[in-house]
């Protein structure tokens, strides 16, 4: 007989978590596995909300199970380490990103790139090597591989730099990889939320010059003034977008609702990529006719793996790059849901764990 999520292992936890497609999330007791000796237990304090944990607790991707824990932008200070630990310490502050496991072994991991472990074990919500199922940051304390665990800088902030560990890598990654970090190329960004306003920021800690492209005039103000962009375009504006063809170095697009990306291959220069890191429920059309004449390619990024994320974050805590975020109580989170459904939020939701998870 399978044992319930609190009894599987032996310490107690808790958190909120989902326990229907309903998407509503309520108190929730459960289990984390004792600390191995390669293992990193540390309480949680902040925990980021990601766009695809709203995903995830509806289960709009067909791939949730319930109960679900959402939450992979974990930040805490560590309060126990296995014998063989030798990353962090007790007192250490850390954070655990989107996956707490892979197998270590194929040409991904040992080339730095777990997240593109075919056998990679997403922090919440997927079947871990044990057999049970993972739980998230919207919870009180964490158990992770020490592989699998940042070392925080000291300069940075533990409620704002949270989402660093999601949306800031998925940013992050794809414009060092594509070479989208050079002083004085012109970068284009798709969208101003949780990934678009990070991309922003990096691109322009690398020197580029960056144009947002948003449905929305009311971001112009925003993007120009406070993030820091160069030029600002709206996506359904075909004049708009004529004054930008053929002008940009790339495009990291971070838009997750459907929407066409033809117009915006034609802002590219010949030989450029369109990268995706939003993910849109529908498939894109892909015209042939508007990738030959110019040789452009349509992409797609995912995070980064442990030795990019560490760099990410020790960039961005030199840098000061700094997500723009809200900061909530736990019991705030069913309308902190409501609120990103409707991209009501500048620019992410960070769950004030440690101060406001009470345990019944």
């Amino acid at each position: 007989m399978a044992k319930s999520p609190e009894t599987e292992h032996p310490v107690r936890a808790f958190g909120w978590a989902a326990t229907d497609a309903s998407g509503i999330l309520s108190p929730f007791k459960f289990s984390r596995r004792e600390v191995g000796e390669r293992d990193v237990q540390f309480r949680i304090l902040y925990c980021g909300v990601c766009h695809s944990d709203l995903h995830m607790v509806k289960n709009e991707w067909g791939v949730s199970h319930y109960p679900l824990v959402p939450g992979h932008e974990l930040s805490g200070v560590v309060t126990e380490v296995g014998s063989k630990v030798e990353k962090v310490k007790v007192g250490d502050k850390v954070g655990v990103g989107v996956f707490v496991n892979s197998c270590r072994q194929c040409d991904q991991c040992t080339n730095d790139l777990e997240n593109y472990c075919p056998k990679q074990v997403l922090t919440y919500g997927a079947p871990n090597y044990d057999g049970t199922i993972t739980y998230g940051g919207y919870s009180d304390i964490m158990v992770a591989d020490e592989h699998f665990v940042i070392r925080w800088p000291d300069d940075l902030p533990l409620d704002v730099g949270a989402p660093l560990l999601c949306a800031g890598i998925t940013t992050y990654s794809p414009l060092k990889y594509f070479g989208l970090d050079k002083p004085g190329l012109n970068v284009g960004v798709v969208g101003l939320g949780g990934l678009g306003h990070l991309a922003v920021k990096f691109a322009k800690a690398f020197g580029c010059k960056v144009t947002v492209i948003s449905t929305s005039i009311s971001k112009k103000k925003e993007a120009i003034e406070n993030l820091g962009a160069d030029e600002f375009l709206i996506s359904s504006d075909p004049q708009q977008l004529q004054t930008a063809v053929g002008k940009l170095d790339g495009i990291i697009n971070t838009v997750s609702a459907p929407h066409s990306i033809v117009p915006l291959l034609s802002l590219l220069k010949p030989h450029s990529k369109l990268i995706m890191v939003g993910l849109p429920q529908k498939p894109l059309e892909i015209p042939v006719f508007s990738l030959i004449p110019g040789r452009k390619t349509v992409t797609a990024s995912g995070t980064g793996g442990l030795k990019e994320m560490q760099e990410m974050m020790d960039f961005a805590a030199k840098n000061k790059i700094w997500p723009d975020v809200e900061v909530i109580q736990m019991d705030y989170i069913n309308t902190a849901m409501e609120r990103l459904a409707k991209a009501d939020v500048k620019y992410r939701f960070v769950i004030d764990v440690g101060n406001s998870l009470k345990s019944e």
